[in-house]
């Protein structure tokens, strides 16, 4: 295998990965509303909205791969990325619930899901976003070279 095939399959590894953590993300979304009926809050929404496209977006860039996935899914990912910190900002506290966009229905601040004393449902998606965002990235980056 040369050099140039090993670059192919390692970007294509990358947007496979972007897809894994966009669907367990957006299953894990599914679970924890459907399943544990947990209602989701107005940023939940805003994050998902930002997410379930990234499944779809991301796989028809893998097959065939598509150079050109960056300019369609890193947009999409960085503004989910910005519902995300803004709502991990507010549920830690940081905002003041008076900048809370949740005034009717579920309180943005909702308590669902505390493991280890950190991670909770906007930390998971914080970090889900974070993580598409910086491969996304690093992919552009080799991919303009």
């Amino acid at each position: 295998m040369n050099n140039l095939d090993q670059a192919s399959n390692s970007n294509w590894t990358i947007i496979f990965i972007c897809w894994i953590i966009a669907s367990v993300s957006t299953l894990g979304s599914l679970f924890f509303s459907e399943i544990m009926e947990f209602a989701p809050c107005a940023l939940c929404w805003y994050q998902r909205i930002f997410m379930f496209p990234l499944v779809l977006i991301l796989l028809v860039g893998l097959f065939p791969f598509d150079k050109s996935i960056v300019r369609y899914a890193l947009p999409l990912a960085l503004a989910g990325w910005g519902f995300t910190f803004y709502h991990s900002l507010l549920y830690s506290g940081i905002i003041p619930e008076s900048l809370q966009p949740c005034s009717q229905g579920v309180s943005c601040t909702e308590t669902y899901l505390d493991l280890f004393g950190f991670l909770t449902i906007p930390m998971l998606s914080l970090i889900s976003f974070s993580t598409i965002v910086a491969l996304l990235l690093i992919l552009k980056r080799r991919l303009s070279k």
